[in-house]
């Protein structure tokens, strides 16, 4: 039998950006952003993706970056307090196998005319499969898509 193993790992991303909590929040709970900067943003082929951001919704989402390899991430929001906190817990698979499961919180806080996003993330992270410093760096990627996704939208948004 293959030998098994797992890591536990707690980090924290914090990001300022120069949007009100309001404008960051609704780059979460609008599904049309949130498509922008967190499905499409890499521009890998979607194979399907849901998102229904409610308490007790669901995020599915299975990608393919090279056409080869399927990537797999289950999302449910466990509580979400608009424009200050959204905690959630996921699961991802790589080709049918489950690398990690993680619980995830998001805090908005507001700080001078912009937002303090607090991300913190516990996970296990499964058999090798993936190693908390790649998973910390893809989030930082992906915040910075948000910012991204926030001077687009500018002070109308």
């Amino acid at each position: 039998m293959t030998e098994r193993s797992v890591v536990h790992a707690t980090f924290v991303i914090n990001r300022v950006y120069d949007a009100t909590p309001a404008r960051v929040f609704k780059a979460f709970s609008n599904s049309e952003a949130r498509d922008r900067w967190f499905v499409k943003s890499e521009n890998w082929p979607v194979a399907d993706y849901t998102y229904d951001f409610r308490v007790g919704g669901q995020e599915h989402g299975r990608f393919s970056p090279d056409g080869k390899m399927v990537i797999l991430n289950e999302t449910t929001y466990w509580d979400i307090v608009p424009d200050q906190r959204i905690v959630t817990a996921y699961a991802m698979d790589i080709d049918g196998n489950r690398i990690s499961v993680s619980v995830a919180t998001i805090e908005l806080k507001p700080e001078g005319k912009g937002t303090r996003l607090v991300y913190t993330e516990q996970g296990a992270f499964l058999d090798g499969y993936d190693i908390p410093a790649q998973r910390e760096e893809g989030c930082r990627e992906l915040y910075e898509k948000l910012a991204e996704e926030l001077e687009r939208q500018g002070e109308d948004a």
